[in-house]
């Protein structure tokens, strides 16, 4: 039984990485309303892949959207998405977004899409807002800020390879490049917020503003955007929650992805559907509202283009992290690296080979999730 008619809205920073967003004055004021997830990790290290297990609640090795080439692979019959469930409670569902491909259409009444080079992302979502909001209707949006993403794509993406030293050579400009960029995504939030407000839909409305994946300034040679490897400056998300009546704090340990789903229904008092597939993610309420939850390990994967034009179609790279430790398997040259987050955030130091416990247990859990498939 539903008993909060709650409109849920969710922004998506496209590229968002954690810290500019810890040092964003913009970002900082959320926290006063929010409650801050400081330590989200992405199931894959780019959009489609990351956003297809936010909506579905599950990893993509079970739902069939694992790369960037399996969209519609997605197993919607095996599978119910967020969507799916708001729109079986008759919420007027609607997305505005640079690409179809990127979420599952499923239940989506209106699935808009613009063109990320030359559109105002920050007017045309507010308009919509306060369109969407005269319905007297309660419901669903998705807003997807494509700007960090469509500039990296235009001034790295198209100029350099994951090899080119001119890039990877001058980070100092690649950071300010992209600290720019930011700034961009400030603004929009502060505007997207100012607009909910002014319409007074924070006092009925659930907001989930997350980013799906960070981006790289030149950390690693190998990757100069995203999607090519499982380190923390692009699994390390941040994610912030509102409803009107949860108090506002920071969650600092580790969740992922896969909970903001079930996380969302469980606050609408909304039932997960027996007759479709168990969701890989669980609901954060019980840690929200102050309670002890064993952590969980987050699982990710990706597919490593190395020298090739295109990533491949499966991944070849898989990662398994938990607060203090991190264990990545790189299929493409069958290496493995194990780092210890807590005295080694940059991961510089592979530990891997040192005896030490945690790596057999790792690989152990590793080994469960890659086989976990339907």
């Amino acid at each position: 039984m539903l008993t909060l008619k709650k409109n849920v809205i969710i922004i998506l920073i496209d590229g968002g990485r954690i810290d500019f967003a810890m040092k964003s004055p913009s970002f900082l004021n959320l926290q006063s309303n929010f409650v801050f997830f400081s330590q989200s990790i992405t199931y894959a290290p780019y959009t489609l892949g990351a956003m297809h297990a936010v909506f579905s609640g599950c990893y993509g090795n079970r739902t069939g959207t694992n790369s960037y080439w399996s969209s519609y692979k997605f197993k919607s019959q095996n599978f119910v998405t967020l969507t799916e469930y708001l729109s079986a409670f008759e919420y007027y569902t609607c997305a505005d977004i640079h690409s179809e491909i990127i979420i599952p259409k499923q239940g989506f009444d209106d699935f808009i899409i613009y063109n990320e080079d030359n559109e105002d992302v920050t007017k045309r979502h507010c308009n919509l807002i306060e369109k969407i909001s005269n319905k007297n209707k309660r419901f669903f949006l998705y807003l997807h800020y494509s700007k960090i993403h469509t500039e990296i794509k235009n001034e790295v993406l198209k100029k350099y390879t994951n090899f080119s030293n001119e890039y990877f050579e001058n980070k100092e400009f690649n950071t300010q490049r992209y600290a720019e960029l930011f700034r961009n995504a400030e603004i929009y939030i502060d505007q997207i917020m100012n607009t909910i407000e002014d319409l007074e839909l924070l006092e009925n409305s659930v907001i989930l503003i997350l980013s799906d994946h960070g981006t790289s300034v030149g950390e690693k040679i190998g990757e100069r955007a995203y999607g090519a490897f499982c380190y923390d400056y692009t699994l390390k998300t941040f994610a912030y929650l509102y409803t009107p009546d949860i108090t506002p704090k920071t969650i600092s340990s580790q969740v992922r992805h896969v909970d903001f789903m079930p996380t969302i229904l469980d606050y609408l008092k909304i039932e997960l559907d027996l007759d479709y597939e168990n969701l890989d993610g669980e609901s954060l309420l019980p840690l929200i509202h102050g309670n002890q939850m064993p952590e969980k390990i987050a699982f990710s994967e990706t597919g490593n283009p190395r020298n090739e034009s295109q990533p491949p179609k499966e991944p070849n790279v898989k990662a398994i992290r938990t607060s203090k430790w991190k264990l990545i398997h790189n299929d493409y040259d069958k290496t493995d690296e194990l780092y210890d987050l807590e005295n080694d955030p940059s991961e510089v130091n592979n530990l891997i080979g040192k005896n030490l416990e945690i790596e057999k247990e790792l690989f152990s859990v590793l080994l469960t999730y890659t086989n976990n498939k339907n």
